[in-house]
């Protein structure tokens, strides 16, 4: 029988970043402005209120929900998901809805390259100067096509060891990832949102925030 796969794009909010979304905040707003800023907040939400009525009006039990970024499910999961929630984070509480309506959390990307990611993002959000921050910025740029490509490799065999026969999968992804070379050819694939639209909306951001130098965070 054939395996399904919901694939929905991320749009992320500051929440979705953990103890870096302050200081991402901060930045991506002085080089928006208030108000661009504040409509990009408002565009996400938006998004994300779309996404929870689709999966609403979806049967939930039994499905399997995968998520860029989650490095644990069981109660560990659980943790990260209450953790990510108390800090605003609207992709979490879908999920959590679809636990609740019950599907299952699966453990979707390996620890170690999620915390090189991290690691790279942190330095550059926490730069004490304009010079470091282009050094730590120059150095996740030459990293992050290797280190995407290895998260994709890894998220995609998750996938297909995980996902039964016949059985419905949800994977939330950052825009930029691209798992789907690495899955089955028996997983069909129906995406939930245009991911051209929302890399041009993220691409769009970025220019405007930063300049078209600028390494993309990618998770």
């Amino acid at each position: 029988m054939t395996r399904k796969l919901y694939l929905v794009p991320i749009l992320h909010l500051s929440a979705d970043m953990g103890s870096l979304g302050p200081v991402l905040n901060e930045t991506a707003r002085a080089g928006l402005g208030q108000v661009a800023w504040q409509k990009h907040q408002e565009a996400v939400i938006a998004f994300w209120n779309d996404i929870a009525q689709f999966f609403n009006g979806i049967d939930a039990a039994g499905m399997k929900v995968y998520q860029d970024g989650m490095v644990a499910d069981g109660a560990d999961g659980l943790r990260i998901l209450r953790v990510g929630i108390s800090q605003g984070s609207k992709n979490y509480e879908i999920i959590e809805n679809l636990l609740e309506r019950g599907a299952v959390l699966v453990k979707t990307e390996d620890l170690a390259l999620v915390k090189q990611e991290y690691t790279y993002l942190a330095k550059i959000a926490k730069s004490k100067s304009l010079r470091e921050k282009e050094v730590w910025s120059l150095r996740y740029k030459l990293a992050q096509g290797r280190l995407l490509g290895q998260r994709d490799e890894f998220i995609a065999r998750r996938i297909n060891e995980t996902l039964g026969e016949g059985e419905t999968g949800i994977l939330f992804i950052g825009a930029y990832h691209d798992v789907l070379p690495g899955l089955a050819n028996d997983i069909q694939v129906i995406p939930v949102k245009d991911i051209k639209q929302v890399r041009a909306h993220h691409r769009e951001l970025l220019g405007r925030a930063t300049g078209p130098a600028s390494a993309k965070p990618q998770t």
